[in-house]
């Protein structure tokens, strides 16, 4: 059986994100080293921040992979039992995520760089950029209107669904002309950098510097690693490194990391979080495929039991 492991990038970090996962004991050792790498316990962070700072970009690329790295660890049995194959990939700061999780990188480094990753972004992105939506257009459509805006194309999500980035002050006048043209939804995301744009070029070149000087191992066997920005496996560290710095300014095509996993064997996706967005499109591009968020369950119990069901 092939299991996909969805990992959840920003915009859906929220007070009861470490529910399921705060009192697990495998995932303790998480905990502590997003600790170090937040500056305080991520899970009173969640719970007692104001409602913006864990939209925080270094804030919120911390919880992000915390989420994915104590998610994983307090269900890991289940995910390497015997006759369990893996299918990895992650969106946005959860391909950072992802890497961790099919073993290339110890929690500690991962959240470590995540950390730094936030710092380049926020310094190359400055304070005036942002992501929006736009439901429902064609990508012939969806690139007229950046060029019209001087934004970009930052996701391509399944069923007509693009993330677009550029200009804070001009994204509102993006999603309005969208509206106008016939799509079906449009609106402001909560992050406040442009990602995966070329705006964010120098935060490239920085994170490759940083990624460079860390070590990296092959990915463990019987899990197959996807990159975001053309949905191809992953091999080696040096893979690993280029792809991870480059879709910090490039444009991720994560309905074709979905593709790539039905197309690797998967028939149970399951969306780490925070959130249950990744989940929701797994579900409907899959088709027969069962697609869940950790979110949906009431316990990790339920979650192990469903992931180990014939």
């Amino acid at each position: 059986m092939t299991i996909a492991i969805l990992c959840s990038g920003q915009g859906t970090q929220h007070r009861d994100m470490f529910a399921l996962t705060a009192d697990a004991p495998q995932a303790q050792p998480v905990f502590a080293a997003a600790t170090k790498a937040l500056g305080e316990d991520p899970r009173d962070f969640a719970r007692e921040a104001d409602e913006a700072a864990p939209h925080a970009n270094r804030a919120g690329q911390i919880l992000c992979v915390t989420q994915a790295l104590a998610a994983f660890a307090a269900l890991r049995e289940a995910l390497e039992a015997p006759g369990v194959d893996l299918a990895v990939a992650g969106y946005s700061i959860g391909e950072l995520a992802a890497c961790a999780l099919a073993g290339m990188l110890a929690p500690q480094p991962a959240l470590e760089l995540a950390a730094r990753r936030a710092a380049l972004m926020d310094a190359a992105g400055g304070a005036d950029g942002g992501l929006s939506f736009v439901r429902g257009l064609p990508r012939a459509k969806i690139d007229a209107l950046c060029a019209r805006f001087d934004a970009n194309v930052a996701i391509v999500n399944p069923g007509l669904t693009f993330v677009v980035g550029g200009a804070r002050v001009a994204l509102p006048e993006l999603c309005a002309a969208a509206l106008a043209e016939g799509a079906a939804k449009a609106g402001a995301l909560k992050v406040s950098v442009a990602s995966h744009t070329p705006r964010l070029a120098a935060a490239s070149e920085g994170f490759a510097q940083a990624l460079a000087a860390q070590d990296m191992a092959r990915p463990r066997a019987g899990v197959r690693l996807f990159s975001g920005i053309d949905a191809a496996r992953v091999f080696t560290p040096a893979q690993a490194r280029e792809k991870l710095s480059r879709q910090i300014s490039q444009t991720i095509d994560w309905a074709g990391c979905l593709v790539a996993c039905v197309e690797a064997g998967a028939t149970r996706f399951l969306e780490l979080g925070p959130g249950h967005a990744l989940a929701a499109m797994a579900a409907d591009l899959a088709g027969g495929a069962s697609a869940r968020a950790l979110e949906d369950f009431r316990t990790l119990e339920g979650a192990r039991d469903w992931l180990s069901a014939p």
